[in-house]
């Protein structure tokens, strides 16, 4: 139990009519969750209003309403707060009901399209080897300490947040890495935390369902790094065209990672391989079993971060030569002389990235067969370029489902489709189950080949209309190399 004026002790309010002595046994921003003696948090989300649930809150028992709008009939016993913004109090509530957890830990923030699950996860991985106690909120999963706790949104709302970075501190760490999206940033979910750090990995089209245009995802991706304090450090890749956007009004120590330009930590690609890459980092040569450009760019990263955090370059650039990737990023499976790639890939930049990758490794000596999809009731505007750049790249072309959700996958399909040329569609072919899309595509390779599998990485689900059926692309893989090599 808290009194409410602890709880809003560092939020700006507008109007406070009641007792703030009380004490409240409970937060949330959920009316359906509402126990006696709670605090209610009225939320203006982007489909419901909060609002239109405080009295539905009260009768359930709730004894402090925080709200933007105050209700014209006031409720005795209750005590209402109002504030300018009730997303962004939420947040600091959670904060300080979970006794500002974030500042008990080193917390670094990852944002970008690409990248963020592999810096976040190397940073845990890197850190753990270093003996320290570490926190980990990502995508694949959560970790407090070596404790997994399965994740279900890129960064969960508030409230979760904030009890997921207290369990951390109850455990004993001391830092934390996390994945920062473009939803949760415009939703203020990481409103009330203090983070040490943070990292911009580049950013390409994405989430269009949600932002609308290419400028507001950059601005939601930008707010986190004017949120930033003096204390702080931001590291940005100088060869995005918006890394330089992202520091414009960052007030923390800035620094910059690059492949190509002047840079605090600057990379050269030495050799690829199918299986690594020889990395000189800052004049230091690093035998990585990491594969691609953009992997270059997340090893740096991670390296400029941990050097930022105190760590010595010589200890940091011996633990990159351990790390291995994380699962579903460019994870490869080989059998016969038939190499296949699991990749998250569901961007067009992303399938681009990956397939030069591979392109830049095979050296022409073999072909490559892709199998790709898209998501359903996400943004439709990306099909036909993800369609488009895997052709480019690709010697065969097979269009499959990916997690279609309550769309048909017919219908996908047919609108990735929209982005071939008369001489791509020659070199497609279309099949709806994904399970015999991989299998086909294996029973096509030959000795040399690469088969790559992308959009689902990770995930061991397919979601079709509401029902999460067990799918797991590497699963499929293996059964087709035992079956058909």
């Amino acid at each position: 139990m808290k009194q409410i004026s602890a709880i809003i002790e560092k939020i700006k309010t507008i109007n406070i009519a009641g007792d703030i002595a009380q004490e409240v046994k409970g937060i949330d921003s959920d009316s359906r969750n509402i126990k006696p003696g709670y605090m209610f948090i009225a939320v203006k989300g982007t489909t419901v209003d909060g609002h239109k649930f405080i009295d539905k809150a009260i009768e359930l028992g709730a004894t402090a309403i925080v709200c933007e709008d105050m209700p014209e009939t006031q409720r005795e016993g209750v005590t209402y707060i109002a504030v300018a913004d009730s997303q962004l109090a939420l947040g600091q509530i959670a904060s300080a009901w979970y006794n500002y957890p974030s500042s008990k830990l080193k917390l670094v923030g990852v944002t970008g399209t690409n990248g963020k699950t592999t810096i976040a996860t190397l940073l845990y991985k890197m850190f753990k080897i270093f003996g320290e106690k570490v926190g980990l909120l990502s995508t694949v999963c959560n970790y407090v300490g070596d404790k997994a706790v399965p994740s279900t949104h890129t960064t969960p709302d508030p409230i979760s947040l904030n009890s997921l970075l207290n369990d951390m501190v109850e455990e004993g760490c001391t830092y934390a890495f996390m994945e920062v999206s473009s939803h949760s940033a415009d939703q203020k979910r990481i409103g009330g935390l203090e983070f040490d750090g943070g990292i911009f990995t580049n950013l390409t089209r994405d989430h269009m369902d949600y932002h609308k245009t290419v400028d507001a995802y950059l601005k939601a991706k930008k707010s986190f790094f004017d949120s930033l304090s003096k204390k702080a450090f931001a590291i940005t890749n100088a060869d995005d065209k918006t890394g330089a956007v992202m520091l414009q009004n960052c007030k923390a120590k800035k620094s910059e990672y690059s492949l190509k330009s002047v840079a605090e930590f600057k990379g050269k690609i030495i050799e690829s391989r199918i299986d690594g890459t020889t990395l000189q980092i800052n004049n230091r040569e690093v035998e990585t079993l990491f594969v691609g450009k953009f992997n270059a760019y997340n090893l740096l990263a991670v390296y400029g971060a941990a050097c930022l955090l105190g760590r010595e370059p010589e200890e940091v650039l011996t633990v990159i030569s351990m790390l291995i990737p994380v699962s579903g990023r460019f994870q490869t499976i080989s059998k016969g002389g038939v190499t296949a790639i699991v990749d998250y890939a569901h961007t067009p930049d992303a399938i681009t990235n990956v397939l030069q990758s591979i392109t830049e490794v095979i050296r022409g000596k073999g072909e490559i067969i892709s199998v790709i999809g898209a998501g359903g009731n996400r943004d439709k505007g990306k099909r036909p370029i993800m369609a488009q750049e895997a052709s480019k790249l690709s010697s065969q072309l097979i269009l499959t489902s990916d997690n279609p959700r309550d769309e048909e996958p017919e219908q996908i399909i047919a609108d990735m489709k929209e982005g071939l040329s008369a001489s791509q569609l020659k070199k497609c072919l279309a099949i709806t189950d994904r399970r015999e899309a991989i299998r086909l595509a294996i029973r096509l390779a030959k000795p040399g080949d690469v088969v790559l599998v992308a959009g689902k990485g990770h995930e061991d689900y397919q979601e079709i209309k509401g029902v999460k059926h067990h799918f797991d692309d590497r699963e499929e893989i293996e059964k087709a190399f035992e079956e058909i090599i």
